[in-house]
């Protein structure tokens, strides 16, 4: 029997899709489906737990009580501005460990396994960098709930909100670099490199301890990774964003995501 049928203007046709022919759906792959069965795992993993629920409210805990957290901060109080650091630099270590996963995938082979499905390469690590803004957006809400828990920080409402949005698009800077390290440093070395490459671009950045503005510190503070996002993030509340913090934010995030690009044509060029 022949497989082709002719029709009434003699042009031959399959009867049937040809299984040599590899069909890209769209969007790349990309499906709620795949996010969240990437968002359980990652949630099923204790560390990122940790990172995600218990490090972001224990970091502010442990300066609840501190002596001048009623002083007049901007449009709250002390305990506000506390407030809105202790939220950023755990959603920065959160979304930074997300975006990292793909270290442990590639050491496993987990990525090796995905270049032979239909994802593309770019959506897979957009995948990765909307798992780090829900982990991300779980630690701000926790950090703002220990606050109203504690009661110390004050605020107006808008501002509350505003400040809690601006951190968590500020959260992309780190997800970027998550995924950056991920695939620049092999296997658990990501987060053993991340850990206190954050903690020391938090202190630099204004974030664990004000810098005198003026100061050598200062000066070389406003190069780093953390002072953009963290001014920002803190912009509703103090009324104030230098041009030059908006800059530094953009610039980071341009090398981070380039830096990511580039290694992951790199890992995909592989055999």
């Amino acid at each position: 029997m022949n497989a082709t049928t002719t029709g009434s203007t003699g042009n031959t046709s399959t009867s049937a899709a040809d299984p040599t022919v590899r069909r890209v759906p769209r969007l790349g792959g990309f499906s709620l489906t795949v996010l969240g069965i990437e968002l359980r795992r990652m949630l099923r993993n204790r560390r990122t737990v940790i990172f995600t629920l218990v490090l972001p409210a224990a970091l502010f805990f442990s300066f609840g009580g501190s002596a001048g957290w009623d002083a007049e901060a901007g449009r709250g109080n002390v305990a506000a501005y506390i407030l809105v650091s202790m939220g950023l630099y755990g959603a920065a270590v959160t979304a930074a460990g997300g975006g990292a996963m793909v270290a442990m995938e590639r050491a496993v082979g987990w990525s090796r396994q995905l270049r032979l499905t239909p994802l593309k390469p770019a959506v897979y690590v957009g995948i990765k960098a909307l798992l780090a803004l829900v982990l991300g957006a779980i630690a701000i809400a926790v950090v703002n709930l220990a606050g109203i828990v504690q009661g110390h920080p004050s605020m107006p409402l808008h501002i509350w909100i505003g400040c809690a949005l601006l951190t968590l698009v500020c959260t992309l800077v780190f997800a970027a670099l998550g995924v950056f390290v991920g695939y620049l440093v092999p296997g658990e070395n990501a987060m053993q490199f991340l850990g206190p490459g954050l903690a020391l671009f938090a202190f630099l950045g204004n974030v664990f301890i004000p810098l005198a503005a003026g100061s050598a510190i200062y000066r070389v503070a406003e190069w780093t990774p953390m002072f953009g996002v963290a001014e920002i993030s803190r912009w509703p509340l103090t009324d104030d964003l230098p041009w030059t913090a908006v800059v530094n934010a953009v610039v980071w995030f341009a090398l981070f995501v380039a830096g990511a690009a580039w290694r992951l044509s790199k890992d995909t060029a592989r055999v």
